[in-house]
C-alpha cells in the first residue's frame, strides 16, 4: 500500500505521461497484489515421483448382529 501511495501522491505532482503512469500503477497494483497472495493455495495431491497410497482402514471387532 506505500507503493501504491507514493504513486498517488506522484500523480498529483507530476505532469504529463508520467501522471497517467502514476494513476494506472496505483490503479494495477491492488488487483496483481492480490493475485500474487493468492498464487500457491491449490493442493499438490502427490508429489512427482512417489507413489500414492491409501490409508488401510483400521480393523476393530467384528459386530454381531442377531
Amino acid at each position: 500500500m506505500g507503493v501504491r501511495t507514493v504513486c498517488f501522491l506522484l500523480a498529483v505532482i507530476t505532469d504529463g505521461w508520467l501522471r497517467w503512469v502514476m494513476i494506472a500503477a496505483a490503479l494495477v497494483l491492488p488487483y496483481l497484489s492480490v493475485v500474487f497472495a493468492n498464487s500457491g493455495r491449490e493442493r499438490i495431491e502427490a508429489f512427482p515421483g512417489v507413489a500414492a497410497t491409501t490409508p488401510k482402514a483400521i480393523e476393530g471387532p467384528a459386530s454381531r448382529d442377531s
